[in-house]
């Protein structure tokens, strides 16, 4: 008995004394700059911020959408250096000095780019949420060469989920679209 009193004691003494150090919570800084859509863009900022945070939060670029945030969807898909990327799964440290496109950055003028507009012409969508990811998928895959059959589009584009099950919409747009581009 007398060591679990002593014991309780020694636990209100720690409880009630302040710490002896206050520590800071971990705060890495960064400086980076990239190419967004064109645009030569900086950030200076947490080291933990991701690029898709970077995009929406920071350069106000909300087409990219945050779904699963750990890599599972795709709706945050967009282009670094012309390679699909999820970007919750890319810290924006990593993309200093790359050249990063996402959906707002397709379109030239008043001009969809082809992938946009078999996306529509092949209704490739409902709800819309997963669409641009799916669009930056699709063009990754055709940039890569990898539309050579229904197949190969839908084993390429598996990285990126609807929800609405529009994926015969999605091969056959993303289909039309690589006949356009070729």
């Amino acid at each position: 008995m007398e060591d679990s009193r002593r014991i309780s004691h020694l636990l209100r003494i720690s409880t009630d004394e302040e710490p002896a150090v206050e520590s800071e919570p971990f705060s890495a800084q960064v400086t980076i700059s990239l190419s967004v859509n064109g645009n030569e863009e900086h950030f200076h900022g947490d080291a933990r911020t991701t690029v898709l945070d970077l995009l929406r939060e920071v350069f106000g670029l909300t087409g990219t959408k945050k779904g699963c945030n750990r890599g599972e969807c795709g709706a945050c898909t967009l282009l670094v250096d012309g390679a699909r990327v999820n970007a919750c799964m890319m810290l924006a440290a990593s993309a200093d000095g790359r050249v990063v496109t996402t959906i707002e950055g397709l379109a030239t003028g008043d001009e969809l780019h082809p992938v946009q507009q078999a996306f529509i012409d092949h209704d490739a969508f409902q709800c819309g949420f997963c669409t641009a990811g799916q669009i930056m998928s699709a063009v990754g895959c055709i940039r890569e060469g990898r539309t050579t059959s229904d197949e190969e589009i839908r084993e390429w584009m598996s990285g990126n989920i609807c929800r609405c099950s529009a994926y015969p919409q999605i091969a056959a747009a993303v289909a039309a679209a690589a006949k356009e581009t070729v």
